[in-house]
């Protein structure tokens, strides 16, 4: 039995964070950053069943040409991917009345749509990418026994090499998003990519405002990075813990972002919202 100071249950029967209760969560479900761009999202529905909001966390459940879809706001970063993964897991499969894991394993499929800033000229503003495979800059996946099994330790090791890795404490990790996911999303039309998931908007994506960087030649570097024909396409803050911690759990996992930003042309596009809708509706009708 798992014990009510590792899986928290509120009152009403929900977990945590979220609030959701099992028979609220659908198999298929589309993550948002912002909790607003949730409402974007469900106004597609034919039907909505439930919503519910719990600090960054906004849920919607309904149908879409006949397909239950769940979706969800996670807010910023890896750490909070790692409250959501590990909710939605939990309400996919442990019984909440016993406390105890279910003999069949219930998989969830789940696509985060997201917004990014580009690193090469062929992903310029505008640009669906899509995170084949996501470097960590976080810690996260460490924290879980076997990560090693859903790493890509070659480009691990190259990244080190070619980035002349100065950040003492920190070692980014490489992992892949479900390959079947992938195929279904993109369909030859959205570009594959290799993400970064920063830990942090500033410093750890380059930027410099007051405060100096500890390596201030790494966007640099990460730019020019090149192994087997491979380069790093973009930066966000979730993909990594989103696809590692689906590996480890049998879920099946992606980023696909909008360029909002390009970081080597330096321009940026603030009304990008209206630009979003495209990607959304392509991922509603691919889920």
């Amino acid at each position: 039995m798992i014990a009510p100071s590792e899986l928290i249950i509120n009152p009403d029967g929900s977990c945590f964070h979220l609030h959701l209760r099992p028979e609220q969560l659908a198999d298929k479900i589309i993550m948002v950053g912002d909790p607003d761009r949730v409402n974007t999202v469900a106004a597609y529905f034919d039907t909505k069943e439930c919503e519910v909001s719990s600090r960054e966390f906004h849920t919607i459940t309904g149908t879409y040409k006949g397909k239950r879809i769940t979706t969800l706001s996670h807010g910023i970063g890896t750490d909070n991917i790692d409250i959501v993964l590990n909710e939605l897991d939990a309400l996919a499969n442990i019984d909440f009345a016993t406390r105890t894991i279910k003999p069949d394993f219930r998989q969830l499929t789940m696509v985060r749509v997201g917004t990014s800033g580009g690193l090469q000229p062929f992903v310029p503003v505008g640009t669906y990418v899509a995170a084949e495979k996501s470097i960590g800059f976080d810690g996260v996946l460490y924290f879980y026994a076997d990560s090693a099994k859903v790493r890509d330790k070659a480009f691990e090791a190259e990244l080190l090499k070619q980035l002349e890795w100065k950040l003492s404490g920190i070692q980014p990790y490489v992992v892949s998003a479900d390959p079947s996911l992938i195929e279904q999303i993109t369909q030859g039309d959205i570009i594959r990519g290799v993400t970064i998931a920063a830990n942090g908007f500033y410093g750890p994506q380059g930027r410099q405002l007051r405060l100096p960087l500890a390596d201030p030649e790494l966007n640099r570097k990460i730019e020019a990075f090149d192994y087997n024909g491979s380069q790093i396409t973009n930066f966000e803050m979730e993909s990594s813990s989103l696809a590692g911690l689906s590996a480890l759990m049998g879920h099946r996992a992606m980023t696909v972002c909008c360029i909002i930003a390009g970081r080597v042309a330096k321009d940026m596009n603030t009304e990008y919202k209206g630009s979003m809708t495209g990607l959304i509706e392509t991922v509603l009708d691919r889920i």
